[in-house]
């Protein structure tokens, strides 16, 4: 006997059409999600490659082109030893007693290539006279930073920051970035972005002189 199908209520048709109608509105929202979720998964996948490829720590870091002075306050220059490339370390207690610049650079960042001569020129004329330089590397590598230090002949100390911790407890948030502490150890001078000679001397020679 052959078997009737149709569309009415308690037919195979019927229960198909039904249950089709309970299953589309899970199924369109389903594709719905994959297609906002798909891109987005992408541009993810894409910032993680630049991110690996991009070099350490360099993402998203502020690189100081221009020379801005900011606000330093007058507080007390946050403490912290350093271990200097080639050996050795440096404790900023020590300091007490001498005008130092800290100066935060990388070994990648061009306005603190450019601004290196000058750095070390500078430290030359004014080291003998109760100054100090001190250079904090941090989001580089440690190798390109001493090879760097070799090339411009630094002969102030030069570390680097592992971690970030001495950047962090001076609020840097970009390089070059540069602290002037006066003698009783207060931050009375702060500076982003490089710096000509002309000017490095004059605040030295005010600090010098107050």
């Amino acid at each position: 006997m052959e078997r009737r199908v149709d569309n009415h209520p308690g037919t195979e048709v019927g229960d198909t059409q039904r249950t089709l109608g309970r299953r589309w509105p899970f199924g369109r929202r389903s594709l719905v999600i994959a297609a906002v979720a798909v891109p987005v998964l992408a541009f993810l996948a894409i910032l993680a490659w630049a991110s690996l490829t991009s070099g350490p720590a360099r993402g998203g870091q502020a690189v100081n082109n221009n020379t801005v002075e900011l606000e330093a306050g007058g507080e007390g220059a946050p403490e912290f030893s350093l271990a200097l490339i080639g050996g050795g370390s440096i404790d900023s207690r020590d300091l007490r007693g001498r005008v130092v610049m800290l100066d935060f650079w990388a070994s990648w960042c061009p306005p603190c290539r450019e601004e290196a001569p000058v750095l070390a020129q500078v430290y030359g004329e004014y080291h003998d006279r109760g100054v100090e330089f001190v250079g904090v590397n941090l989001w580089d590598n440690a190798g390109d930073a001493d090879v760097f230090v070799q090339q411009q002949g630094h002969e102030y100390p030069n570390g680097v920051d592992e971690g970030g911790r001495i950047a962090i407890s001076y609020g840097v948030r970009g390089i070059p970035e540069k602290f002037f502490i006066d003698r009783e150890g207060r931050i009375v001078r702060k500076f982003s972005g490089p710096m000509t000679a002309d000017r490095l001397r004059l605040i030295l020679e005010s600090l010098l002189a107050s």
